[in-house]
């Protein structure tokens, strides 16, 4: 199935999730907050920090902190790599597992109200 959005329509749908999503979840992700954890739980793992970064373009330690405050809010959990001390592999949590599938209704949901 696909849908066909204009660029006013997908901003509308964009607009009316994330405002629900706000007056919903007392979480705050940023944008790239919510790319990483996008990117942990839509792309089969591993995910090390490194791995993020380059992905998302931006330094280590950016990802650091994005890590560190959603770790804080349960969304991920960070463990050293075994096989390698100096690595360190970002997991999924069911708490975070929960916030998207949660979030994926949201869009549905606002998609059908908008009538797409």
């Amino acid at each position: 199935m696909s849908v066909e959005l204009t660029a006013s329509q997908a901003l509308g749908l964009w607009h009316q999730v994330s405002l629900q999503q706000v007056q919903e979840d007392k979480r705050d992700l940023t944008l790239r907050q919510m790319a990483i954890l996008l990117q942990i739980y839509l792309v089969p793992p591993p995910h090390t920090v490194r791995g993020l970064a380059a992905t998302l373009g931006v330094t280590k330690p950016v990802i650091t902190r994005a890590l560190d405050t959603m770790g804080e809010m349960g969304l991920v959990d960070r463990v050293r790599d075994e096989r390698d001390r100096r690595s360190v592999i970002v997991k999924r949590t069911v708490g975070g597992a929960l916030f998207l599938e949660k979030l994926g209704d949201l869009i549905i949901d606002q998609g059908r109200r908008l009538g797409y």
